[in-house]
């Protein structure tokens, strides 16, 4: 029986795109480049700053410019972290649905801490998370398992015990390498030309609300709910 949800953070838990974009564009107009439109950054928002800045400025970590501008990105995403980023539509009813059943949920992000733990502290949840697990809390970020296993150290239950929901690969190969059930949030930021079926999931939702029939019927084999 699953006794508690870890869920992915940006593109799963939270719709973090409007913000991360904002700061994005806020950088480009500060370089005097063209502004990216929401549909663009939306489907790189998973993959953060890498993502974002390799989309704006087509820039890789090993460039020179690379660091400067993470950093700048970074600094104005912590002044506007909470501007428009709100719990996905229908998220309050899923965290609601599961303290109904007596079932603890948590984060396990790649995001670091010093974003991760002010980020949640604003959104007012219904019920608190058992763990946060964030990228510089582990030794290693997913798609290691670590991250995921630490979070069960925390909660003290067994990765049979959890499931992990995702909308990124990675969040699928580090669940499942960490002997955890997991689940592909397809509402989420899937980047272009990435298929989530070929994730190796359990399950694929496309609306967060989708957990729950899943929930209901366990299954042993990848189903897709809607």
């Amino acid at each position: 029986m699953i006794r508690c949800v870890l869920f992915d953070l940006d593109g799963t838990l939270i719709d973090t795109a409007p913000d991360l974009g904002h700061a994005l564009n806020l950088l480009l107009e500060e370089q005097h480049r063209p502004l990216v439109a929401a549909s663009e950054y939306r489907r790189v928002a998973s993959a953060g700053a890498r993502g974002l800045l390799q989309l704006g400025f087509g820039l890789q970590p090993s460039d020179d410019e690379y660091e400067p501008l993470r950093q700048r990105f970074l600094q104005h995403y912590r002044l506007h972290l909470t501007r428009e980023t709100k719990p996905f539509d229908g998220m309050d009813t899923v965290l609601q649905e599961l303290g109904n059943r007596n079932m603890r949920w948590g984060i396990v992000t790649n995001k670091p801490g010093w974003l991760t733990l002010p980020l949640i502290a604003e959104m007012q949840f219904p019920s608190p998370p058992a763990c946060v697990i964030s990228g510089d809390t582990a030794p290693h970020p997913k798609p290691h398992p670590a991250p995921i296993l630490m979070a069960c150290a925390e909660t003290q239950l067994s990765p049979g015990d959890c499931i992990y929901v995702g909308d990124a690969g990675r969040d699928i190969e580090a669940g499942r390498r960490a002997g955890m059930r997991t689940i592909a949030a397809t509402y989420g930021y899937i980047e272009a030309g990435d298929d989530p079926s070929l994730w190796g999931a359990d399950a694929m939702i496309e609306h967060p609300c989708a957990l729950i029939p899943w929930l209901d019927n366990q299954p042993a084999v990848r189903q897709s709910f809607t």
